[in-house]
């Protein structure tokens, strides 16, 4: 049987977690995580961690593995996921990989697109500008410095914003400009599943996990992470929202609805950047598990 990876994606709250669990246990293998928010030790509650339970019901790679401290980007996560991957090949020939983080997905699967080396100091400076003058400063910068890719990305994450920038003025060239070039290819099979629910269900488990998550302490969480409010990890839906909150910006019942709305819209362009991938298996939240198994047995 050839090395194959099985990728679980979907939107956030839909189940991912439960699906790469018994998938793990149904072909005795480990599961990779390329959920970026849950790669931080510090942050637990309002990144949906799996519980105790579930972490030791399969091995998992890359939960909680680093901390906010430490610079760990998409590239790193990419190095280190491709050697997890090569360990758990010479033993399995099946390994399982599940997130919502789609560019941490696709770093995996496709590998991720070759840019310059930059001056450390240009990313330092954005840095500042985000601290001292806000999103919409870097929003606004990155609108004339590349047009195209301010188009496609994620206007509300820091990370990719400053990504973006620190190559263009590194470069002087767009960042879209580095996108596209030959990929490598990978020594393993890629088979996705993706789950999916009516727009109403998947935004009802998003209001009812945050609910659930306020119940299990995010407010104390938040709280012990605001003299670091400005790192780039906590840049986040679930710690932004609360953070305004505790800097007496609005009230907490605000703050919930907001991480609702800001969960519900990033599920939005979670689905839309996964359905680009045409090759991708499609199943409802409520799947029969031993339907599907028989589905996959047939295309390994």
């Amino acid at each position: 049987m050839k090395k194959t990876l099985i990728v679980v994606v979907g939107p956030t709250a839909i189940g991912k977690t439960t699906l790469a669990i018994a998938l793990a246990k149904h072909f005795k293998t480990e599961i990779l995580s390329a959920d970026s928010r849950q790669f931080y030790k510090e942050m637990s509650i309002g990144t949906a961690v799996p519980t105790i339970e579930e972490l030791q019901a399969a091995k998992h790679h890359f939960i909680q593995h680093v901390s906010i401290h430490q610079e760990y980007n998409v590239g790193d996560f990419e190095r280190d996921a491709i050697e997890k991957a090569k360990e758990l090949f010479k033993q399995h020939n099946i390994a399982i990989l599940v997130g919502g983080s789609g560019l941490y997905v696709d770093a995996v699967t496709k590998g991720l697109d070759k840019f310059p080396k930059i001056d450390n100091e240009i990313r330092m400076k954005l840095n500042h500008d985000l601290k001292t003058k806000g999103i919409t400063f870097l929003q606004d910068q990155l609108k004339i410095l590349d047009p195209i890719y301010y188009q496609k990305v994620d206007l509300d994450n820091p990370h990719r914003l400053i990504r973006a920038l620190e190559i263009c003025i590194g470069t002087k060239q767009a960042y879209s400009s580095f996108i596209g070039q030959q990929k490598p290819e990978r020594p393993f099979k890629v088979l996705t599943i993706g789950i999916n629910a009516d727009r109403d269900i998947i935004y009802d488990r998003i209001n009812r996990r945050v609910d659930i998550m306020m119940n299990e302490g995010l407010l104390d969480e938040v709280k012990k992470l605001v003299s670091h409010k400005n790192l780039n990890a906590l840049q986040t839906v679930g710690y932004r929202e609360i953070f305004g909150y505790l800097d007496g910006d609005y009230e907490l019942g605000f703050a919930i609805s907001e991480i609702k709305k800001n969960t519900r819209r990033f599920a939005k362009r979670q689905l839309t950047w996964f359905r680009k991938n045409k090759e991708t298996i499609w199943v409802s939240y409520n799947y029969d598990f031993k339907q599907l198994i028989e589905e996959i047995t047939c295309k390994l």
